[in-house]
């Protein structure tokens, strides 16, 4: 049997891995399966449209939205006319989206569960690493405004392509670097810009890029978090010249 002291390593780790944030539900009837590509998910989850949960945009006026591609309805995810759909993986979603939303262009953001190969997964069973999912953010964005590779390049600056399942102190799989792409020009933009990145690293980039498939939104208390409370628990990287 293992002693107190050779055990306190081992719980600080978890406890850093997966943290519920205050006021959450450990509940899991709270979970909202998003709209996928393959038209999963259920209709059960109530949409956010509180005023409090939709940020103003960098000039002050251009709203962000929180239901990018109608992610949660139970229908295929479906930009608004004109838009398109991004997803990335950057460590810990909270500070990746708050990154994304800042953004110019970027017209709604949700976090969710991908790469995986379990159906509606929770919070608690991706921090399990059954699953195989990664924590991840949706964008819709405007292409006439922010170009896709514009967004490839906020999503290298805002994290560390070259560390393997972990981002600071988070690690396990669902930390993992991951471009999710849309179509084939996602994925030809997205193979150009790893080039360029792999330049600017001397470590090797460890990021996965794979087409999307289903995308399940995350819990609602994990929905523009940093946003909804202030606290910013999970800093990325500066976004700089997007």
């Amino acid at each position: 049997m293992r002693t107190l002291p050779a055990l306190l390593p081992l719980l600080a780790s978890l406890l850093l891995a997966c943290q519920t944030p205050p006021g959450a539900q450990a509940s899991s009837a709270s979970n909202a399966p998003a709209g996928t590509p393959a038209g999963e998910g259920n209709q059960g989850t109530p949409k956010l449209t509180s005023d409090k949960l939709i940020a103003p945009g960098p000039d002050g006026r251009r709203p962000t939205g929180t239901d990018p591609g109608s992610v949660g309805q139970g229908t295929p995810l479906t930009p608004r006319p004109g838009h398109e759909l991004a997803a990335f993986a950057a460590g810990c979603f909270w500070g990746v989206e708050d990154a994304f939303r800042q953004i110019p262009g970027v017209t709604a953001t949700a976090v969710g569960y991908t790469g995986g190969h379990t159906k509606n997964p929770t919070y608690e069973e991706v921090c399990d690493h059954g699953t195989g999912h990664a924590e991840a953010v949706l964008v819709e964005f405007d292409p006439k405004v922010l170009s896709y590779e514009r967004l490839l390049k906020a999503f290298f600056q805002i994290h560390d392509p070259t560390t393997l399942n972990r981002q600071g102190p988070d690690e396990g799989d669902q930390y993992r670097s991951g471009i999710f792409t849309f179509s084939e020009a996602q994925a030809e933009a997205t193979r150009r810009a790893l080039v360029d990145a792999q330049a600017q690293h001397q470590d090797k980039i460890v990021t996965k890029v794979e087409p999307i498939g289903s995308f399940y939104k995350a819990e609602g208390y994990h929905q523009q978090y940093s946003e909804r409370t202030g606290h910013h628990g999970c800093p990325v990287g500066k976004l700089t010249g997007i």
